[in-house]
């Protein structure tokens, strides 16, 4: 079963990306295994520091250069994906020639409260993730519009229609893997 780095991009631990994620584990069952990888720990970017690399550096290059694949579930502010998506990005691609992003199958998705789901946001990450070497997912896309009467109080999705969409997304994603590796 392939082993998937989620990178979850809102930082808040009520989000609904964080929901997303932990929905798309629970459907995903057998076919793959998401382990949600923290960027809270990472500092700014400052190529200063590879001098003596954080230990958050170092863990996140581990964690992500062992999986099999990349999930960047990410919010939409402004129209773009969030500052520590793209400081996690630049951490990954650093220093030359240590790019864990290179050659990994991947997708992005992601939730708002709005009617476009985070459109903007996706296709903003599924852009960088390309040009940092990752093979990426266009099709089928997800931008989730969440509605809090979607999901039980402990933010389980309920919605069955939501459930076999996201499940039908996870085979396409769990098949494109296994294309790509």
């Amino acid at each position: 079963m392939p082993d998937v780095a989620v990178l979850v991009g809102s930082l808040r631990s009520g989000s609904v990306n964080r929901q997303l994620a932990d929905n798309v584990a629970r459907i995903a069952g057998d076919r793959l295994t998401l382990r949600q990888v923290p960027l809270g720990d990472l500092p700014m970017y400052d190529h200063d520091l590879w001098d003596d690399t954080p230990e958050a550096v170092t863990a996140f290059k581990e964690q992500v250069g062992g999986a099999d694949a990349i999930l960047l579930v990410t919010p939409e502010y402004n129209r773009y994906f969030p500052p520590v998506i793209k400081n996690a990005i630049d951490w990954g691609s650093k220093p030359m020639g240590a790019n864990v992003w290179t050659g990994k199958p991947a997708a992005a998705i992601g939730a708002t409260p709005g009617q476009l789901g985070a459109m903007s946001a996706v296709l903003s990450a599924m852009q960088l993730l390309t040009i940092v070497g990752c093979t990426v997912m266009a099709q089928p896309s997800v931008f989730f519009n969440h509605r809090d009467d979607m999901h039980d109080s402990d933010g389980v999705l309920t919605d069955e229609s939501a459930r076999e969409f996201l499940s039908g997304w996870v085979d396409s994603f769990a098949a494109w893997i296994e294309r790509m590796s």
